[in-house]
Protein backbone atom coordinates (compact mmCIF):
# COMPACT_ATOMS: atom_id res chain seq x y z
CA UNK A 1 0.00 0.00 0.00
CA UNK A 2 1.20 3.58 -0.36
CA UNK A 3 1.11 4.11 3.46
CA UNK A 4 2.57 0.95 4.57
CA UNK A 5 1.85 2.23 8.39
CA UNK A 6 -1.22 4.19 10.22
CA UNK A 7 1.42 6.27 11.26
CA UNK A 8 2.61 7.30 7.81
CA UNK A 9 -0.90 7.90 6.73
CA UNK A 10 -1.06 10.62 9.23
CA UNK A 11 1.90 11.91 9.30
CA UNK A 12 1.40 11.82 4.81
CA UNK A 13 1.81 15.96 3.93
CA UNK A 14 -0.37 14.65 1.01
CA UNK A 15 -2.92 11.98 1.10
CA UNK A 16 -4.16 10.22 -2.16
CA UNK A 17 -7.21 8.34 -1.49
CA UNK A 18 -9.56 6.56 -3.90
CA UNK A 19 -13.00 4.70 -3.16
CA UNK A 20 -14.94 2.14 -4.82
CA UNK A 21 -17.91 -0.41 -3.67
CA UNK A 22 -21.54 -0.54 -4.52
CA UNK A 23 -23.83 2.25 -5.64
CA UNK A 24 -25.00 4.13 -2.62
CA UNK A 25 -22.39 3.48 0.49
CA UNK A 26 -20.85 6.15 0.62
CA UNK A 27 -18.04 6.39 -1.81
CA UNK A 28 -19.72 10.65 -3.30
CA UNK A 29 -21.15 11.74 0.44
CA UNK A 30 -17.53 10.91 2.00
CA UNK A 31 -15.82 12.94 -1.25
CA UNK A 32 -18.29 15.95 -1.29
CA UNK A 33 -17.50 15.90 2.87
CA UNK A 34 -13.87 15.74 2.01
CA UNK A 35 -13.85 18.51 -0.13
CA UNK A 36 -16.13 20.64 1.30
CA UNK A 37 -13.40 20.78 4.81
CA UNK A 38 -10.75 22.09 2.24
CA UNK A 39 -7.75 21.50 0.98
CA UNK A 40 -8.86 18.08 -0.97
CA UNK A 41 -9.28 17.88 -4.16
CA UNK A 42 -12.49 15.43 -5.57
CA UNK A 43 -11.64 13.88 -8.79
CA UNK A 44 -15.10 12.13 -10.07
CA UNK A 45 -14.48 9.33 -12.20
CA UNK A 46 -18.11 9.68 -13.42
CA UNK A 47 -18.03 13.60 -14.27
CA UNK A 48 -14.25 12.37 -16.35
CA UNK A 49 -16.38 10.19 -18.11
CA UNK A 50 -19.30 11.75 -19.36
CA UNK A 51 -17.19 15.08 -20.03
CA UNK A 52 -13.70 14.18 -21.24
CA UNK A 53 -14.46 10.52 -22.87
CA UNK A 54 -18.76 10.59 -23.82
CA UNK A 55 -19.60 14.17 -23.91
CA UNK A 56 -19.22 14.36 -27.63
CA UNK A 57 -21.61 10.91 -27.87
CA UNK A 58 -24.02 12.44 -25.46
CA UNK A 59 -24.33 15.49 -27.32
CA UNK A 60 -24.58 13.70 -30.88
CA UNK A 61 -27.31 11.65 -30.03
CA UNK A 62 -29.25 14.60 -28.49
CA UNK A 63 -28.95 16.16 -31.72
CA UNK A 64 -29.65 12.99 -33.19
CA UNK A 65 -32.90 12.84 -31.59
CA UNK A 66 -33.51 16.54 -32.20
CA UNK A 67 -32.62 16.36 -35.80
CA UNK A 68 -36.16 13.90 -36.47
CA UNK A 69 -38.01 16.92 -35.10
CA UNK A 70 -38.22 19.45 -38.29
CA UNK A 71 -38.22 22.61 -36.05
CA UNK A 72 -35.31 21.89 -34.11
CA UNK A 73 -33.54 20.64 -37.20
CA UNK A 74 -33.84 23.59 -39.33
CA UNK A 75 -32.36 25.47 -36.18
CA UNK A 76 -29.26 22.90 -35.62
CA UNK A 77 -28.67 23.25 -39.80
CA UNK A 78 -28.42 26.91 -39.50
CA UNK A 79 -26.35 27.10 -36.39
CA UNK A 80 -29.21 28.57 -34.02
CA UNK A 81 -29.36 26.18 -31.21
CA UNK A 82 -26.56 24.80 -29.11
CA UNK A 83 -27.35 21.34 -27.99
CA UNK A 84 -25.29 20.30 -24.89
CA UNK A 85 -25.17 17.90 -21.82
CA UNK A 86 -25.33 19.56 -18.23
CA UNK A 87 -23.64 17.36 -16.38
CA UNK A 88 -22.61 18.04 -12.34
CA UNK A 89 -21.15 16.11 -10.26
CA UNK A 90 -24.56 15.03 -8.43
CA UNK A 91 -26.35 14.74 -12.05
CA UNK A 92 -24.86 12.24 -14.32
CA UNK A 93 -28.48 11.43 -16.08
CA UNK A 94 -26.75 11.91 -19.51
CA UNK A 95 -24.33 9.42 -19.15
CA UNK A 96 -27.13 6.95 -18.12
CA UNK A 97 -29.50 7.87 -20.63
CA UNK A 98 -27.00 7.40 -23.06
CA UNK A 99 -26.35 3.81 -21.97
CA UNK A 100 -29.59 2.99 -22.40
CA UNK A 101 -31.61 -0.29 -21.65
CA UNK A 102 -31.72 -2.95 -24.09
CA UNK A 103 -35.19 -4.37 -25.66
CA UNK A 104 -37.59 -2.95 -27.55
CA UNK A 105 -37.73 0.17 -29.53
CA UNK A 106 -41.21 0.84 -29.44
CA UNK A 107 -40.49 0.51 -25.40
CA UNK A 108 -37.48 2.67 -25.37
CA UNK A 109 -35.09 0.24 -25.23
CA UNK A 110 -32.13 -0.32 -27.51
CA UNK A 111 -31.46 -2.66 -30.11
CA UNK A 112 -28.73 -5.36 -28.34
CA UNK A 113 -26.04 -4.96 -30.36
CA UNK A 114 -26.46 -0.83 -30.31
CA UNK A 115 -26.42 -1.57 -26.79
CA UNK A 116 -23.13 -3.75 -26.85
CA UNK A 117 -21.62 -0.67 -28.40
CA UNK A 118 -22.43 1.77 -26.14
CA UNK A 119 -21.87 -0.47 -23.28
CA UNK A 120 -17.83 -0.88 -24.80
CA UNK A 121 -17.87 2.60 -25.26
CA UNK A 122 -18.60 3.30 -21.60
CA UNK A 123 -16.03 0.60 -20.28
CA UNK A 124 -13.43 2.25 -22.24
CA UNK A 125 -14.31 5.88 -20.97
CA UNK A 126 -14.26 4.16 -17.64
CA UNK A 127 -10.69 2.38 -18.19
CA UNK A 128 -9.52 5.71 -19.34
CA UNK A 129 -10.75 8.12 -16.53
CA UNK A 130 -9.05 5.60 -13.96
CA UNK A 131 -6.11 6.15 -16.05
CA UNK A 132 -6.15 9.45 -15.46
CA UNK A 133 -6.06 9.51 -11.97
CA UNK A 134 -2.32 9.99 -11.81
CA UNK A 135 -2.40 13.21 -14.21
CA UNK A 136 -5.67 14.75 -11.70
CA UNK A 137 -3.12 13.71 -8.54
CA UNK A 138 -0.34 16.26 -10.01
CA UNK A 139 -2.71 18.67 -11.90
CA UNK A 140 -4.50 19.25 -8.62
CA UNK A 141 -1.40 20.04 -6.42
CA UNK A 142 0.61 22.24 -9.50
CA UNK A 143 -2.56 23.91 -10.68
CA UNK A 144 -4.80 24.65 -7.69
CA UNK A 145 -2.37 23.46 -4.31
CA UNK A 146 -4.50 20.64 -3.27
CA UNK A 147 -1.86 18.46 -1.25
CA UNK A 148 -4.98 16.10 -0.66
CA UNK A 149 -6.93 13.45 -3.24
CA UNK A 150 -9.82 11.79 -3.55
CA UNK A 151 -10.65 9.77 -6.84
CA UNK A 152 -14.57 8.94 -6.07
CA UNK A 153 -15.11 5.90 -8.77
CA UNK A 154 -17.82 4.51 -10.11
CA UNK A 155 -19.32 1.25 -9.17
CA UNK A 156 -18.21 -0.55 -12.02
CA UNK A 157 -15.25 -0.50 -11.77
CA UNK A 158 -15.06 -4.24 -10.51
CA UNK A 159 -15.69 -5.39 -14.22
CA UNK A 160 -12.55 -4.10 -15.46
CA UNK A 161 -10.09 -5.02 -13.33
CA UNK A 162 -8.91 -8.73 -11.68
CA UNK A 163 -8.09 -8.56 -8.03
CA UNK A 164 -6.90 -11.82 -7.88
CA UNK A 165 -3.82 -10.63 -10.18
CA UNK A 166 -1.11 -9.50 -8.47
CA UNK A 167 0.00 -7.90 -11.78
CA UNK A 168 -3.20 -6.42 -13.04
CA UNK A 169 -2.01 -3.52 -15.13
CA UNK A 170 -4.87 -0.60 -13.54
CA UNK A 171 -5.09 -1.88 -9.81
CA UNK A 172 -1.09 -1.62 -9.85
CA UNK A 173 -1.06 1.99 -11.47
CA UNK A 174 -3.97 2.72 -8.89
CA UNK A 175 -2.16 1.78 -5.88
CA UNK A 176 1.15 3.63 -6.54
CA UNK A 177 -0.55 6.57 -6.49
CA UNK A 178 -3.88 6.06 -3.91
CA UNK A 179 -4.97 4.29 -0.93
CA UNK A 180 -7.73 2.11 -2.31
CA UNK A 181 -11.02 2.47 0.34
CA UNK A 182 -13.23 -0.07 -0.20
CA UNK A 183 -17.02 0.51 0.97
CA UNK A 184 -18.18 -2.60 2.12
CA UNK A 185 -22.21 -2.75 2.66
CA UNK A 186 -24.54 -5.56 4.48
CA UNK A 187 -27.11 -7.79 3.52
CA UNK A 188 -29.87 -5.19 4.27
CA UNK A 189 -28.19 -2.59 2.06
CA UNK A 190 -28.08 -5.15 -0.93
CA UNK A 191 -31.83 -5.64 -0.12
CA UNK A 192 -32.39 -2.10 0.05
CA UNK A 193 -30.44 -1.63 -3.51
CA UNK A 194 -32.24 -4.30 -5.09
CA UNK A 195 -35.31 -2.38 -4.00
CA UNK A 196 -34.95 1.09 -4.94
CA UNK A 197 -33.72 -0.24 -8.36
CA UNK A 198 -36.99 -2.12 -8.48
CA UNK A 199 -39.00 1.04 -7.93
CA UNK A 200 -37.02 3.05 -10.52
CA UNK A 201 -34.67 0.89 -12.74
CA UNK A 202 -31.57 2.80 -14.00
CA UNK A 203 -28.82 2.03 -16.67
CA UNK A 204 -25.60 -0.32 -15.81
CA UNK A 205 -22.58 -0.89 -17.12
CA UNK A 206 -21.89 -4.71 -17.60
CA UNK A 207 -18.82 -6.93 -18.43
CA UNK A 208 -19.27 -8.05 -21.74
CA UNK A 209 -19.65 -12.06 -20.60
CA UNK A 210 -22.07 -10.82 -18.09
CA UNK A 211 -24.17 -9.41 -20.30
CA UNK A 212 -24.29 -12.02 -22.95
CA UNK A 213 -24.89 -14.26 -21.02
CA UNK A 214 -27.71 -12.58 -18.65
CA UNK A 215 -29.46 -11.68 -22.28
CA UNK A 216 -29.28 -15.67 -23.23
CA UNK A 217 -31.13 -16.33 -20.35
CA UNK A 218 -33.81 -13.83 -19.86
CA UNK A 219 -34.45 -14.38 -23.45
CA UNK A 220 -35.02 -18.42 -22.65
CA UNK A 221 -36.78 -18.23 -19.66
CA UNK A 222 -39.38 -15.95 -21.19
CA UNK A 223 -39.24 -17.74 -23.93
CA UNK A 224 -39.21 -14.51 -26.00
CA UNK A 225 -37.19 -12.75 -28.79
CA UNK A 226 -35.36 -9.40 -28.81
CA UNK A 227 -38.09 -7.34 -29.97
CA UNK A 228 -40.39 -8.73 -27.45
CA UNK A 229 -38.25 -7.65 -24.79
CA UNK A 230 -39.16 -5.01 -21.96
CA UNK A 231 -36.32 -2.79 -21.07
CA UNK A 232 -36.99 -2.24 -17.75
CA UNK A 233 -38.24 -5.96 -16.85
CA UNK A 234 -34.76 -6.94 -18.01
CA UNK A 235 -32.80 -4.79 -16.66
CA UNK A 236 -35.05 -5.21 -13.06
CA UNK A 237 -34.30 -9.13 -13.69
CA UNK A 238 -30.59 -8.37 -14.13
CA UNK A 239 -29.99 -6.36 -11.43
CA UNK A 240 -29.58 -8.55 -8.51
CA UNK A 241 -27.95 -11.01 -10.65
CA UNK A 242 -24.92 -8.56 -11.40
CA UNK A 243 -25.00 -7.30 -7.58
CA UNK A 244 -24.11 -11.11 -6.78
CA UNK A 245 -21.77 -10.62 -9.99
CA UNK A 246 -20.09 -7.73 -8.95
CA UNK A 247 -19.67 -8.82 -4.85
CA UNK A 248 -16.79 -11.26 -5.24
CA UNK A 249 -15.18 -9.24 -7.64
CA UNK A 250 -15.27 -6.07 -5.00
CA UNK A 251 -13.84 -8.68 -2.69
CA UNK A 252 -10.90 -9.69 -4.27
CA UNK A 253 -9.29 -6.12 -4.55
CA UNK A 254 -9.60 -5.72 -0.61
CA UNK A 255 -6.27 -7.15 -0.52
CA UNK A 256 -4.88 -4.44 -2.87
CA UNK A 257 -5.73 -1.39 -0.05
CA UNK A 258 -8.34 -1.54 3.15
CA UNK A 259 -12.07 -1.97 3.44
CA UNK A 260 -14.36 -0.02 5.70
CA UNK A 261 -17.87 -1.16 6.76
CA UNK A 262 -20.99 0.57 7.36
CA UNK A 263 -19.92 1.50 11.31
CA UNK A 264 -16.60 2.80 10.13
CA UNK A 265 -18.18 5.23 7.36
CA UNK A 266 -20.81 6.71 10.37
CA UNK A 267 -18.05 7.54 12.44
CA UNK A 268 -16.69 9.85 9.54
CA UNK A 269 -17.97 13.34 10.24
CA UNK A 270 -15.07 15.63 9.04
CA UNK A 271 -11.52 15.09 7.69
CA UNK A 272 -9.55 14.71 11.29
CA UNK A 273 -12.43 11.76 12.02
CA UNK A 274 -11.57 10.49 8.09
CA UNK A 275 -7.84 10.51 9.08
CA UNK A 276 -8.75 8.31 12.29
CA UNK A 277 -10.60 5.59 10.83
CA UNK A 278 -8.26 5.25 7.60
CA UNK A 279 -5.11 4.86 10.21
CA UNK A 280 -7.39 2.56 12.21
CA UNK A 281 -8.08 0.52 9.31
CA UNK A 282 -4.46 0.53 8.23
CA UNK A 283 -2.57 -0.33 11.53
CA UNK A 284 -4.19 -4.25 11.70
CA UNK A 285 -3.11 -4.76 7.67
CA UNK A 286 0.43 -3.03 8.93
CA UNK A 287 0.27 -6.02 11.51
CA UNK A 288 -0.93 -8.84 9.85
CA UNK A 289 -0.12 -8.52 6.12
CA UNK A 290 -2.18 -10.13 3.17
Amino acid sequence: MIYTTAEEWRGAPAKHVLFYGMSGLGKTHLSNMLRSSGGWFHYSIDYRIGTRYMGELIADNAKAHAMQVPFLRDLLLSDSIYIGSNITFDNLAPVSTYLGKPGATDKGGLPIEEYRRRQDQFRRAEISALQDTGYFIDRAMQLYGYPNFICDTGGSICEWVDGTDPNDPLLTELSRRCLLIGLDGSEAHTAELIRRFDRAPKPMAYQPDFLTAAWDEYLRENNCLESDVDPDSFIRWTYARALAHRKPRYRAMAPWGITLGPDDVERITDADSFTNVIAGAIEPRTQHPT
